[in-house]
């Protein structure tokens, strides 16, 4: 009985301190593993990198962010680097956000390209500021559909403050 209530409270507690870090205003900063070998396309097979985003709540649960990520691929010796402007919504009562975004991506094989993507990840926070973030995502390649569109799977860490 002791632990029903006390997941109750916690409960409780996340609801709150979750619903307060999606209001009009707040900024965000967040760090996340892409790939993590889960990250599939033509060209690449499996990947992994890193990215860097920073984000503004324009409105309650709608934000706005800057996204960077480096990603490396040891098979086709590819050093990419993308550069984004995204937006997420935030569904309140679970978590869950849907996010688009737009990446422009540059290697060292002086390929260029702009890729539309979209994501659906879940906010899980572990107190009022900090959150972990696992997503699913799609990223659409324009140039090259068969060899740079990819699909995967990214942890990130946020900070919401």
């Amino acid at each position: 009985m002791k632990k029903r209530i006390a997941l109750m409270v916690i409960s409780a507690l996340v609801a709150v301190s979750g619903y307060a870090q999606f209001e009009e205003g707040k900024s965000y900063v967040g760090a996340n593993l892409t790939g993590l070998d889960f990250s599939y396309s033509g060209a690449k097979k499996f990947s992994g990198g890193v990215g860097a985003q920073l984000g503004y709540f324009l409105f309650d649960d709608f934000m706005v962010l800057g996204d960077f990520e480096y990603q490396r691929n040891g098979i086709a010796k590819t050093n990419d680097f993308l550069l984004g402007a995204g937006m997420r919504y935030y569904i309140e009562q679970n978590g869950i956000y849907l996010g688009v975004n737009a990446k422009y991506l540059h290697n060292n094989h002086n390929y260029n390209d702009v890729m539309p993507g979209v994501e659906v990840g879940y906010a899980f926070f572990i107190d009022g500021h900090v959150t972990i973030e696992p997503a699913l995502y799609y990223q659409q390649s324009f140039k090259s559909h068969k060899d740079y569109s990819s699909v995967g799977f990214r942890i990130g860490f946020g900070y919401t403050f």
